[in-house]
C-alpha cells in the first residue's frame, strides 16, 4: 500500500491544487442513490424532476457553472437508475411470499464469498461457522402453485457444510424459508435455507484455477504454528477459513480486522512491490503503471473476483491511473469518476459501509499522504519511513468518523495498533501472495515464502493480544449519522486547524490533557472490581459467563464460560481471579462452553460440572478434553443438589424433566435441558436460568420449587421464549441479559424487556453497558448494579 504515493514533486509536474470539479457530481449522484434507496421510487422520481427542471433552467439561461450541469445531469440519470431499481423491488413477485414466510425453492447464482456466523449455532463447536451467509442473484422462483423467471437480490441464510464452499459465479437450487429482509439494500427477501445445495453447476474456469493456488497457500501456511500459519492467507488473499477462533476476536478487538479482509490496501501492496522493482529497473512511468495494472488483475483472479474485490480494485486503479498519466493531480477527478460509475452499475453500493471506507481511504491516499510524506522527508525523515508512517495514518483518520458512526465507539488502542502492524504487513502480503503463485512448482517454493513470512506474522498476532487485552481501550462514541459528523468535524479541524503553530501547540496541550484523564480511567479503570461484589455478569458477547464471589478471596464460582476462550478469561484477570472453586456449565452448546480453556488457563480449578443433558455429544467430548488436559475432574449435577461456601449457596431447583435428545433436534431439548441454580450471595437472592424455555419454564412453575429472587439472570439471552408468568413467579428487583451486540437472533426481546422495566425491575444488558456487578450493601433494599462500560462490539 505504502508504495502506491505519487514520487516527489521533482518527478512530477509542479504542484498545484487538486482537481475538485468531478467531485460535487460524484457526490450528488451518491446523495440521490441513497434517497431512492432508502425513501423509495417515489422519492427518486421527485429528485428526477428536480434534476430535470435544475438543468433545463440553467440551460435555458445560459448561466451557470459547467459543475452545477454536471452534477445535476449525473444526479438525474442516478434517480432514473435508482427508481428503476427500487420499484422493481417494491413489486417483485417474492415480496408478498416474504412477508407471510412462505416455503420456496429458488434458483440461485451466488454473487459473493459466503460469510460464516461463527460459534453461535446450535450444532457449531466454538469457533466454527454452524451457518453461512450466501449473497445471491436470484433466477427462478417457485412459490407453492406459482413460478416465476426473475432476477432480483437475495440473501441466503444457509448451513455451513456444502454452502460454505461455493465460489461466486457456481448456480445452485436452494429450498427453506422466505423472510423480509432487514436492511433497505435492494435486496428482494431473505431466505432461510433447509439441506445442501442442489444442481450445483461448475464454477468458472478462473473460480477454479484460483482455487487451486489458495488451496496450495492454505497447504505451504501449515509450516508455520496455527496462529500465524491460520493468519498467513487471510492476510494475502482474505481466506479466513483457517483463521483460530482466538487470533479473529483479538484482530477484531484490536481494530485490525480489517487486514483480513481484501481491500484496496491488499491490491496496493501487490502493485507497490511491482512499481518498486520497476522503479529499480528505472523503467518508464506509463510502462510501470501498466504492469502494475496487470499484477492488480491476476490478484483479483487469485482472490476470486466478488464485488468487495472488483470495487477494491476499482480503488487502486485510481491511483495507477494517476501515475501512468504522470500527474498525481489526475487522481481526484479518477476517483469521483470510479463512484460515478460504480453506483449507476450497482446502486446498491451506496449503502455498503465497505465501499464508504474504500472511497475514503483512497481519497485519504491521494490528498493528504503524499503532502504528510513530503514534509516529513524534508525534516529527513527516509521516504520509506515516511511512507509506511503516513499512508496508513491518512487512510486511518479518514475513515475513523465512518467507523465511529458504525461501531457507536472509537479505540485509541487501535490508532497504536495499526502504526506498530504496519511495518509487518506488507512483506507478509507479498510473501503469501509469492506462496500461492509459486505453489504449482511444487511445495518447498511456497513453503519457504510462507517461513520467511514468519516472523512478520509472529509480530502482528503479538500485537492483537497485546492491544486485545488492553482494559478499557474502546470508548463509547454516538452511533449513527450525528456521531460520525461529530467526528468528522473533529477531524476536519484538526487537519485545518492543525497547520498553524499556535493551534499545534493548542493540539497538543488538548491531547496530552486529554491522555492524563483517560489512561488512569479506561486503562486501570477506578472501582472496578467494586468493593462487595457478589456477582458479575462477564461481557462475553452473544454467551453466558457469570461469577460468583464465594467469601474466599481470588476464588469464584463460574457459571458458563461464554463462546470464546479471549472475553471469559480477560474478564476474570479483571476481577483479580486467581482459582475457580467449580465452573459449572448449564449446558452444552457452544456459547456456554466455548470459552472453558480460557477460564482453566493458569488458574487452579476444583472441578467441572455438567447437567443431566449431555448432548450435543462434541461439545461434552470437548469439554471432557478440556478439563481433562489440565488434570480438572468432570462432575455431574441434578436437581436437588446443594452447593455450600462460606458467603455462597447453590441450590440446583431445575431442570425438572429434562427432554430427550433427538438428531436434528434445532436447540430447544438442550436449552430446557439447562440447569437451574438459585444462589444467595452477600447480595440477596440470584435466579441463574440458563437458556430455559417454555417448557421448561413451565415444569419450574408446576415443581413448586421457589423462583422468588432479587436478581433473575434473564433465561436465553431475553429472546421472546419467555412466560410472563415466570417472569411473574420470579418477580425480581433486577434483571441481567448477558446479549452480544449486533447478534443474528434479535436478543433481547424488545416487549419482554420493556415489561419488565414498566414493572419497576432495573435492566441492565452486556451489549450496552459491559460487565455487571452486584453488589451487596448493609442493608438488603441497598442491593446495586454496577456497570463497567466498554462493551465489546459487534462482530463483523
Amino acid at each position: 500500500m505504502t508504495l502506491l504515493v505519487p514520487p516527489p514533486a521533482a518527478d512530477l509536474d509542479p504542484p498545484r491544487p487538486p482537481d475538485l470539479r468531478l467531485v460535487p457530481a460524484a457526490l450528488a449522484v451518491w446523495a440521490v442513490v441513497l434517497l431512492g434507496i432508502g425513501l423509495g421510487p417515489v422519492a427518486a422520481v421527485v429528485v428526477l424532476v428536480a434534476c430535470a427542471l435544475l438543468v433545463g433552467s440553467t440551460v435555458a439561461r445560459r448561466r451557470g457553472a459547467a459543475w452545477v450541469l454536471a452534477a445535476g445531469g449525473c444526479a438525474g440519470a442516478a434517480a432514473l437508475v435508482v427508481a428503476a431499481h427500487a420499484l422493481m423491488v417494491e413489486r417483485h413477485p417474492l415480496r408478498g411470499p416474504a412477508e407471510r414466510g412462505a416455503a420456496a425453492t429458488l434458483r440461485v447464482t451466488v454473487s459473493d464469498d459466503p460469510r460464516p456466523i461463527r460459534g453461535t449455532g446450535y450444532g457449531a463447536r466454538p469457533g466454527e461457522a454452524g451457518q453461512v451467509l450466501v449473497p445471491a442473484v436470484l433466477e427462478r422462483a417457485e412459490v407453492g402453485a406459482g413460478g416465476w423467471v426473475v432476477g432480483g437480490r437475495l440473501l441466503l441464510i444457509a448451513p455451513a457444510g456444502e454452502w460454505a464452499t461455493l465460489l461466486p459465479g457456481q448456480a445452485a437450487t436452494a429450498q427453506g424459508l422466505l423472510a423480509p429482509a432487514s436492511r433497505r439494500d435492494l435486496t428482494v427477501a431473505v431466505l432461510r435455507v433447509r439441506g445442501p445445495p442442489g444442481e450445483v453447476a461448475a464454477p468458472p474456469w478462473w473460480q477454479h484455477a484460483a482455487g487451486g493456488l489458495r488451496t496450495g497457500l492454505r497447504e505451504a501456511a501449515q509450516v508455520l504454528p496455527a496462529a500465524p500459519g491460520g493468519l498467513l492467507p487471510g492476510l494475502a488473499v482474505g481466506d479466513t477459513s483457517r483463521l483460530t477462533a482466538e487470533v479473529e476476536a483479538d484482530f477484531r478487538a484490536a481494530g485490525l480486522s480489517h487486514l483480513l479482509a481484501v481491500s484496496g490496501a491488499n491490491l496496493a501492496i501487490v502493485a507497490g512491490a511491482v512499481l518498486a522493482l520497476l522503479r529499480l529497473l528505472r523503467a518508464d512511468p506509463r510502462l510501470a503503471a501498466a504492469v502494475s495494472a496487470a499484477a492488480v488483475l491476476g490478484f483479483v483472479v487469485l482472490a476470486r473476483p466478488s464485488p468487495s474485490v472488483v470495487r477494491a480494485a476499482a480503488m487502486a486503479g485510481v491511483v495507477l491511473l494517476a501515475l501512468a498519466m504522470g500527474r498525481g493531480r489526475s487522481a481526484v477527478p479518477a476517483l469521483a469518476a470510479a463512484v460515478l460509475v460504480l453506483l449507476l452499475v450497482d446502486p446498491a453500493l451506496a449503502v455498503d459501509p465497505g465501499f464508504a471506507l474504500s472511497v475514503l481511504a483512497t481519497a485519504a491516499l491521494v490528498l493528504l499522504a503524499p503532502g504528510w510524506s513530503t514534509a516529513l522527508q524534508h525534516c529527513g525523515v527516509p521516504r520509506w519511513v515516511a511512507e509506511a508512517l503516513t499512508v496508513p495514518a491518512a487512510a486511518f483518520l479518514a475513515t475513523a468518523p465512518l467507523v465511529a458512526g458504525l461501531n457507536a465507539q472509537v479505540s485509541p488502542v487501535a490508532i497504536v495498533a495499526n502504526l506498530l502492524a504496519v511495518p509487518a504487513v506488507a512483506p507478509a502480503t507479498v510473501l503469501g501472495v509469492l506462496a500461492a503463485v509459486l505453489s504449482p512448482l511444487g511445495p518447498l517454493p511456497a513453503q519457504a515464502c510462507a517461513w520467511l513470512a514468519g516472523p512478520a506474522l509472529w509480530w502482528l498476532v503479538l500485537v492483537a493480544d497485546r492491544a486485545a487485552a488492553v482494559p478499557g481501550a474502546v470508548l463509547d462514541w454516538p452511533g449513527g449519522l450525528p456521531g460520525a459528523v461529530l467526528l468528522g468535524l473533529l477531524v476536519l479541524g484538526l487537519l485545518l486547524f492543525g497547520r498553524s503553530p499556535r493551534w499545534r501547540a493548542l493540539l497538543c496541550a488538548v491531547a496530552l490533557g486529554l491522555a492524563l484523564v483517560l489512561v488512569p480511567t479506561r486503562f486501570a479503570p477506578p472501582g472496578w472490581p467494586p468493593p462487595g461484589w457478589a456477582m458479575v455478569a462477564c461481557d462475553v458477547g452473544q454467551g453466558d459467563a457469570i461469577v460468583l464471589a464465594t467469601g474466599r478471596p481470588g476464588w469464584v464460582v463460574l457459571v458458563d464460560a461464554g463462546p470464546d476462550d479471549g472475553p471469559v478469561d480477560a474478564c476474570l484477570d479483571r476481577l483479580g481471579v486467581q482459582g475457580i472453586a467449580l465452573v459449572v456449565l448449564s449446558h452444552l452448546h457452544a456459547d456456554h462452553v466455548g470459552g472453558l480453556a480460557g477460564a482453566l488457563r493458569d488458574r487452579a480449578v476444583a472441578g467441572v460440572a455438567v447437567g443431566p443433558v449431555r448432548e450435543p455429544g462434541w461439545a461434552l467430548r470437548d469439554v471432557a478434553g478440556t478439563a481433562g488436559g489440565t488434570g480438572v475432574p468432570l462432575v455431574a449435577l441434578t436437581a436437588g443438589r446443594r452447593l455450600e461456601w462460606p458467603a455462597l449457596t447453590l441450590d440446583v431447583i431445575g431442570p425438572q424433566h429434562p427432554a430427550a435428545f433427538v438428531d436434528g433436534d434445532d436447540g430447544t431439548a438442550v436449552n430446557d435441558g439447562s440447569l437451574v441454580l438459585r444462589a444467595r450471595t452477600a447480595a440477596g437472592t440470584v435466579l441463574l436460568t440458563g437458556d430455559v424455555e417454555l417448557a421448561a419454564q413451565t415444569d419450574l412453575l408446576a415443581s413448586g420449587a421457589d423462583l422468588r429472587a432479587d436478581v433473575l439472570k434473564m433465561p436465553h439471552h431475553g429472546s421472546r421464549y419467555t412466560s410472563v408468568e415466570f417472569l411473574n413467579a420470579v418477580s425480581p428487583r433486577a434483571v441481567l441479559v448477558s446479549v452480544g451486540a449486533g447478534n443474528r437472533y434479535r436478543h433481547p426481546d424488545p416487549g419482554l424487556i420493556g415489561g419488565l422495566e414498566r414493572a419497576g425491575a432495573t435492566v441492565r444488558r452486556t451489549d450496552t453497558a459491559g460487565d455487571i456487578a452486584l453488589v451487596g450493601r448493609r442493608a438488603e433494599e441497598d442491593l446495586e448494579v454496577v456497570s463497567r462500560g466498554s462493551p465489546l462490539p459487534a462482530p463483523r
